[in-house]
């Protein structure tokens, strides 16, 4: 689809750009808002709250992006709190990724203290959880995904809450874990990260009530690498849902293997919104915004692709819509005034 073709989709109130703020689009004595963008996420650490308010001057929303259990730097001085694989040593990071346990106690108190520091601190309208899942490399077409977390602190839980014994060494109770108990373990696992969630949503609810609470995930279906989603990853989004406003499921296509398919995209989306009972409408609480490949990772996406991503991007239940990510797309300015066509055709205002 061309962005000529493009009809005005009123249903999408976030045009977005994740990846900081895009002070190129300034120096170049432009705004944001000539390219159609109302949104922007921001890592936390780069977070300045005059750059926030010269943002909403502009009349951009700013949203943050945490970190949540990728914060790698922790284990340098908390080596314990690495994530335990089966055979009962640290697990080596997937593909680099680095996970950390969600079971230690410290690193729990750390990621609430420095969430609570940032929505303290920065005005900003809401703030996003990344790499909320358990210790995995798998925002690629192949992903490596490491059976974990059997921390000492995680096999006691489990024993104490569920009451099933378990054979005192690790490599043995990962065994009865992953075959005779693997339901109740993978349910153990969910429960855990979905009170995380719960966690930040109390701070949240003290600190910046109206900001919103979101979250970047997995875009498999249910079902794919046999319910790897929950198995190994450990996302429960229909419980997290109580907890949460905004979900933005992460289909990249060019990364996940379908570089000409974009059609992928709508197919995640749908069927999110399928399992989660998201219709799209103005009404409903939940919303899906979806973030969309647009830079070149891994398989380069053609500037003539553009128009076509952020059409199925958008599509219902999305009722908005990020793309990933500035660093990228800064230096493929063609890309940059594709979306700005794109983004400003869909626009009814």
């Amino acid at each position: 689809m061309k962005a000529a073709e493009m009809q005005p989709r009123p249903w999408i109130t976030i045009r977005g750009l994740y990846g900081g703020f895009p002070q190129a689009i300034l120096d170049a004595g432009k705004t944001p808002g000539d390219f159609g963008i109302n949104a922007i996420w921001v890592g936390s650490g780069g977070l300045q709250q005059a750059e926030i308010e010269r943002y909403h001057q502009l009349g951009l929303k700013v949203f943050a992006e945490f970190n949540s259990m990728h914060a790698s730097t922790y284990l340098k001085d908390h080596p314990d709190a690495a994530p335990i694989g089966s055979d009962g040593k640290p697990a080596p990071p997937p593909h680099g990724w680095q996970g950390v346990s969600p079971f230690h106690a410290g690193y729990r108190q750390d990621r609430m203290r420095e969430f609570r520091k940032v929505l303290e601190q920065f005005d900003i309208d809401g703030i996003w959880l990344d790499y909320h899942h358990a210790h995995a490399s798998w925002e690629r077409d192949e992903p490596a995904m490491p059976d974990t977390d059997f921390a000492p602190a995680a096999l006691r839980q489990f024993r104490e809450q569920t009451g099933i014994d378990l054979p005192g060494e690790t490599p043995a109770a990962a065994r009865m874990l992953l075959s005779t108990y693997r339901d109740e373990w993978t349910q153990f696992r969910c429960d855990v990260f979905t009170d995380w969630v719960r966690e930040y949503r109390e701070i949240l609810d003290e600190v910046r009530p109206r900001a919103l609470l979101g979250t970047f995930h997995c875009p498999w279906s249910p079902e794919t690498h046999e319910g790897a989603i929950r198995h190994k990853l450990a996302i429960d989004l229909p419980a997290q849902a109580k907890y949460l406003d905004v979900f933005s499921i992460m289909p990249y296509h060019a990364r996940f293997g379908y570089p000409r398919d974009p059609a992928w995209i709508a197919r995640q989306t749908a069927q999110l919104g399928k399992l989660l009972n998201i219709q799209g409408s103005a009404s409903e609480r939940h919303k899906i915004w979806p973030i969309v490949q647009l830079a070149d990772w891994g398989e380069n996406v053609p500037v003539e692709q553009v128009s076509e991503v952020l059409d199925f991007g958008t599509r219902q239940p999305a009722t908005g819509v990020m793309v990933f990510h500035w660093s990228g797309i800064s230096k493929q300015w063609e890309k940059l005034e594709a979306l700005g066509r794109t983004y400003r055709a869909m626009h009814t205002g």
